[in-house]
This record gives C-alpha cells, sequence and structure tokens, in this order.
C-alpha cells in the first residue's frame, strides 16, 4: 500500500507521458466529455453557447470571411464552431480525436444540410489534403502539447494555410500559472461517475513545474477492475514565449488578445489569444 501511494504521488517529467486518448476515445468517458460540449451554461470542454456565438461573430468579421472562404477547426468536438461557420456560407473541416464528437457533428450538420467535412483522427498524425484560409484551435488545446508535439502541430498549420492564410488559437497565460496551486486530492466518483459507470476512487495530483511554466492534473481512477492513470498537461505562455515560438516555426504573428472573441490584449487576462500568418 505504501508503495502504491507513493507512485500515485509520484510526479513525472514534463509531458513524460501523453494519455489522451483515455479522455476523447474511451467508450464512458467520451460520453461524458460530449455531455460537457453540449452543456451551452458551461465552459468545460467548450466555451458557453454565448461567447462561441459571439466568437464567431468576431472571427466571420476579422478574417473577412465569405462563401469564397475556407477554414480548417483543428479539435472540432461535435461542431459547436464547425457547424456556425458553415450556416454562414464558408467552406469547413473539421477534425477531432472523438469519434463520439465527429459523428454528433456529421449528424448535425445532415440534420441542417449543411456540407461540412469531418475528419475522425489524432490532428498530431493528419496530413492536410487541402488549403485554407483559416486554421483554428480552441479551447486552449495547444497548451496540452509538449514542445515536440507543438511543433508538429505549428507545422500542420504551416501546411494547411494557403499564402497569407492565418491561424487563430488560444491558451493558457502565466496568469493562470501563477493561481494554481500545487495540491492532493482524494474523491469518490469524482465528477458524478465521470471516469467510469462503475464506483472508483480518483485521486487528483497537482503539480507545477516552475522552470518551464508547466500545470499538471494527474488523476489516478482506482476501481475493483483495476487502476488507470490520465496526465492533463497545460503549458501556460507569456506573450513573448508564444510569439517566439510561433516565430521560431515559421508563422509570423500578427496580433494578440484576450481571448477568441476579439478582447483587446490585457497583461492580467488568465488567457491569450494568437492570430499569426504564413
Amino acid at each position: 500500500m505504501f508503495d502504491e501511494l507513493r507512485e500515485i504521488n509520484r510526479r513525472p517529467k514534463p509531458f513524460e507521458c501523453y494519455t489522451a486518448a483515455d479522455l476523447w476515445t474511451d467508450e464512458h468517458t467520451s460520453k461524458k466529455m460530449l455531455e460537457y460540449h453540449l452543456n451551452g451554461s458551461v465552459d468545460i470542454s467548450s466555451r458557453n453557447t454565448a461567447f462561441i456565438n459571439r466568437s464567431v461573430d468576431w472571427i466571420v468579421k476579422h478574417f473577412d470571411l465569405d462563401s469564397d472562404s475556407a477554414v480548417i477547426d483543428f479539435g472540432c468536438g461535435p461542431g459547436l464552431y464547425t457547424t456556425r461557420f458553415a450556416r454562414k456560407g464558408i467552406t469547413t473541416t473539421g477534425i477531432d480525436f472523438s469519434a463520439r464528437s465527429i459523428d454528433h457533428a456529421k449528424r448535425t450538420a445532415a440534420d441542417e444540410g449543411l456540407d461540412i467535412e469531418y475528419i475522425q483522427s489524432n490532428y498530431l498524425d493528419y496530413v492536410p489534403s487541402k488549403k485554407y484560409d483559416l486554421a483554428v484551435m480552441i479551447m486552449c488545446d495547444f497548451c496540452a502539447l509538449g514542445p515536440a508535439q507543438r511543433k508538429i502541430m505549428l507545422g500542420k498549420f504551416r501546411d494547411a494555410l494557403l499564402p497569407g492564410g492565418s491561424v487563430l488559437l488560444d491558451v493558457y497565460s502565466l496568469n493562470t500559472y501563477h493561481a494554481r496551486k500545487e495540491t492532493w486530492t482524494c474523491e469518490f466518483n469524482q465528477l458524478s461517475h465521470f471516469w467510469s459507470a462503475e464506483d472508483y476512487y480518483a485521486f487528483q495530483n497537482t503539480f507545477k513545474y516552475d522552470d518551464e511554466k508547466v500545470l499538471l492534473d494527474k488523476y489516478t481512477i482506482i476501481e475493483k477492475s483495476g487502476k488507470r492513470v490520465v496526465y492533463n498537461w497545460l503549458q501556460c505562455f507569456s506573450a513573448g514565449s508564444l510569439k517566439n515560438e510561433f516565430e521560431d516555426n515559421g508563422l509570423k504573428t500578427m496580433k494578440l488578445f484576450s481571448d477568441v472573441c476579439g478582447s483587446d490584449y490585457r497583461e492580467d487576462s488568465a488567457e491569450m489569444a494568437i492570430v499569426a500568418r504564413r
């Protein structure tokens, strides 16, 4: 038991383990994630409905999108942004890891008669076959990737964009990093059976890595049938480190905002949105 508890509380190296599949492809957890996506009153998995509506309106206006434009959404989930883009006549592609989310997005498009291309794939493995005016990655997905994965992703953006095309994504700022504390908790059936339909104990460790400005929520889920561990990494950025990462990978940064609704950039914001151009 002592060794088991020591392993539960072990601090891994930054981005040592990557367990996205346990969130997005597990039969039970992916269903719970979709429920959060579709709950328009909360900011879990996706932004709330009012935010998304404002965000899409701003994106269309800021990037001057119309029926001649093409947009690709990396990590599109159940199509909350892609559906809205397509309703405005924009050629739209969505890619997501979760088969459950993609199936929901496809059903929505079919019900509304929208011509949206959906691809069920890990976007790190996806090879763009078309060119787009705009690539988006929203809800701070970029922060869940390690340095090598982010480099791959920035290359995907470059490959997917037309000359002069743009990328828009949001990230957590250093304010988010400084606001978090290292903690250890244990909860029975955490988040109303989020992790399993069966009874379980969820141990949650929050670790901070000061040199890298990385946060980790490590979940150890113990059921009668066994144990599994899920790692939720969050890379936090300063304005300078975010710009440098983009420019070092061939994308020219154009402007920073406080969110993907185009709010003016503030140094005390918990998040940042960046616009960059190929």
